[in-house]
């Protein structure tokens, strides 16, 4: 019989010690679900999340990967009864693209095509898996590309390029097409937006607050929700104001966004704000009395402004929120519709596409252009031949 070492210790014992390390890092990345995240993710998965935290790595990606690592592992647990190997073979990474895509028809006549009962069965109750149908193609890919990332950040090659991995991939994709969902229904261009903002007339600190954040998400080049959640004072510098043709002088400022999605850490960006989104953005936070930290805050239901940033997803929640009030339908926006509204203005309106490029700080011209494809193609003469 196997006795155990003295001083080795107990699983109860590492538990324990992995719910607190996850402590650790839990101000930068907040978990909900931190005792499940003990079990489920290994020393050295908790040790590489720390390592992230200590090098400077975003907190939304931070907590997409967090997100993608637990999944993983517990597919691997349902589906094999074992955590993750590292590197992992092909021949595993390939049960995962027959596990998540696969024909619906098929698995009709024939039960044991894609994911098995059993494993369906173990995620679900755990909360991982809440479609019904096949992955999207975007979040298979999304969790193959953090599991090639975890696996090079532990120094070992993976599979992951493989010719057979990526024929999977694509005949799974051809087997099953699906068509591609914006990540917001609709965008939110000038004329929904100011049927957003009229919902924001009573002079109330929450209405003078998501007016306030409706407008500067959109006039900063549509703004992610991230970076709107975790604006501070200290972002925003006051420009000289800008002369016109007629007219007082516009009010202008800057926002330094430091760090984006698309920049790297060490680029400096910022964009410009002119006019009444900057006397909106000052409205509120004269009423707020808001002069150093956080720019947009929870209000309580007595009206106290909270110290604490809102959280990235309470701006989706707000916009909603307007949307209803609007008379719209809220399940066609989010608050990434600011951020292709934006664009889809600016192509409306005959913004030339670097120039609007330089307020949304989109790196890709390919991704920006497609909102003013979009928009020429629907109002050009092509569109038109029989109207």
């Amino acid at each position: 019989m196997t006795r155990k070492a003295p001083n080795a210790p107990s699983s109860s014992d590492t538990l324990a010690r992995r719910v607190e390390e996850l402590d650790t890092i839990a101000s930068v990345l907040p978990m909900e679900r931190r005792d499940e995240l003990a079990e489920l993710l290994t020393d050295q998965d908790v040790e590489t999340l720390r390592h992230l935290v200590n090098e400077g790595m975003g907190t939304n990606t931070l907590r997409a990967l967090t997100s993608d690592l637990a999944y993983l592992q517990a597919w691997s647990l349902a589906a094999t009864g074992r955590s993750l190997p590292w590197p992992t073979p092909e021949a595993m990474l390939l049960k995962f693209v027959a596990h998540h895509l696969w024909d619906a028809e098929k698995r009709l006549a024939d039960p044991e095509h894609g994911m098995p009962a059993e494993v369906e069965d173990k995620l679900r109750i755990q909360g991982f898996l809440r479609t019904l149908g096949p992955h999207a193609p975007d979040t298979v890919r999304r969790r193959l590309a953090t599991w090639s990332t975890l696996t090079k950040w532990r120094g070992l090659q993976g599979a992951f390029g493989s010719p057979a991995l990526r024929s999977a991939i694509r005949l799974a994709i051809r087997a099953t097409p699906r068509p591609r969902r914006r990540k917001s229904a609709k965008a939110v261009t000038g004329d929904i937006l100011a049927k957003l903002l009229a919902t924001c007339a009573t002079g109330s600190l929450r209405d003078l607050r998501d007016r306030a954040i409706l407008m500067v998400a959109f006039a900063s080049g549509g703004r992610r929700r991230s970076e709107i959640a975790g604006l501070r004072k200290e972002q925003l510098q006051q420009e000289d104001p800008i002369e016109v043709d007629s007219g007082p002088p516009l009010p202008s400022l800057s926002i330094h966004l430091g760090r984006t999605k698309t920049s790297g850490a060490d680029n400096d960006e910022f964009v410009y704000l002119t006019g009444r989104p900057v006397n909106t953005l000052n409205a509120w936070l004269n009423a707020a009395k808001i002069d150093k930290g956080s720019v947009f805050r929870a209000i309580d239901r007595w009206g106290n402004v909270s110290r604490r940033p809102l959280d990235p997803k309470a701006i989706n929640d707000i916009l909603k929120h307007r949307a209803e009030l609007a008379g719209l339908d809220p399940t066609e926006f989010s608050a990434h519709g600011l951020r292709s509204g934006y664009l889809t203005e600016a192509a409306n309106r005959g913004i030339p596409l670097p120039e609007a490029m330089e307020q949304s700080r989109h790196r890709s011209v390919q991704q920006a252009a497609e909102y003013y494809n979009h928009a020429q193609r629907r109002s050009g003469r092509a569109s038109r031949l029989l109207s």
